[in-house]
């Protein structure tokens, strides 16, 4: 059994295993750990190897990472390979842990729909595609109407002013993902959901989840000559300051939705007329009293939104060697009656008044 795992920032973890069965257990033998990472001294590896051998194959990856964590010594230098790492290298050997290239994608790009309808998707679709109706995919969002889109666990009156609100004619959608509200006009940002496996990120803390799931994303951004790093939990920054956010929500089903929102062109005056920002996240956001716009994808690459998002597309479609899948008339009818029966519903969206 054979597996592998590239530490973020890191080296190539490989773990190849065996599974002995005996009457009442499963326990791993002939454990090899090789990879291209550095440490010191060798006798390290051979300790880290020896932690697994005779160990339970039903362990979880934290289980394994401790094991290995407690064969290290002080002295050890490990330079691109983790105690965690490992685990998820094993979790993967024994088929429990997924690889992105165990997933077979669609890339989807819209259509154009009203915002409450894309938000209502995040749950409909995933339940696709936990159903074997559909593929896991990454969608990039299109809308039509001003929206607010709040998190799942936000107060609606704290967080929003409501004469901007009706000033505007926003609608107000409560998302299933928690995280911070987001001012979204037709064209003023990109946002794409994900829906994976959980099993991907298997052995993955919630904090290191976010980051993995899209360093794909980060690489897509310096092609288009944006400078990212990531920020612990879930902020995508560039040295002008914050680009945008991620969030997630995990079904009991096995499966899980990812999904961010970067700024592309935003009227920033407008935006502080309908969400109450304190002067902390002003700050973060790249803002200033005499900015009236916040655009850090147009200003830092003097590219079209139409074209970064063509460079998404085919950065997505190339590295996990995704197809096109499409949204059908039927998958927006599902989802426009998941609107009616829950998104658009005063209990929903005043669930935290």
């Amino acid at each position: 059994m054979h597996g592998e795992y590239k530490v973020p920032g890191g080296k190539l973890v490989v773990l190849d295993v065996e599974v002995d069965q005996t009457d009442s257990d499963a326990i791993l033998r002939d454990v090899q750990l090789s990879g291209d990472f550095f440490l010191e001294p060798d006798s390290a590896l051979t300790r880290m190897r020896d932690a697994l051998e005779s160990a339970p194959a039903d362990m979880s990856a934290a289980q394994a990472a401790q094991r290995v964590s407690e064969a290290l010594q002080p002295s050890d230098n490990l330079l691109g390979i983790t105690p965690e790492g490992v685990g998820i290298a094993l979790r993967r050997a024994l088929g429990k842990a997924l690889s992105w290239d165990d997933i077979d994608f669609d890339v989807i790009h819209g259509p154009v729909v009203p915002p409450m309808v894309n938000v209502a998707m995040d749950e409909t679709l995933a339940q696709d595609v936990a159903e074997g109706r559909r593929k896991p995919f990454m969608r990039i969002w299109e809308w039509d109407d001003p929206a607010v889109v709040i998190g799942s666990f936000q107060s609606y009156a704290n967080e929003l002013w409501q004469d901007g609100i009706d000033k505007y004619g926003i609608t107000v959608c409560r998302r299933i993902t928690g995280g911070g509200a987001m001012f979204m006009e037709a064209g003023n940002c990109v946002t794409y959901s994900l829906v994976v496996p959980t099993a991907l990120v298997d052995g993955l803390s919630f904090a290191q989840s976010y980051e993995f799931l899209d360093q794909w994303v980060m690489e897509a951004l310096e092609k288009v000559g944006v400078k990212a790093r990531y920020v612990p939990l879930n902020d995508i920054a560039s040295e002008e300051g914050k680009i945008g956010g991620a969030a997630q929500k995990r079904f009991a089903n096995g499966y899980m939705v990812h999904h961010v929102t970067m700024s592309y062109d935003i009227d920033a005056a407008k935006m502080l007329e309908v969400i109450r920002i304190g002067k902390e996240k002003i700050h973060d956001k790249g803002t200033r009293s005499a900015v009236k716009r916040v655009d850090p994808m147009r200003s830092q690459t003097g590219m079209a939104r139409e074209d970064i998002i063509d460079v998404f597309l085919g950065h997505f479609r190339d590295k996990y060697h995704a197809t096109d899948g499409e949204i059908t008339q039927h998958d927006i009818e599902i989802a426009e009656n998941r609107c009616r029966t829950k998104f658009a519903t005063h209990e929903w969206t005043y669930r935290l008044p």
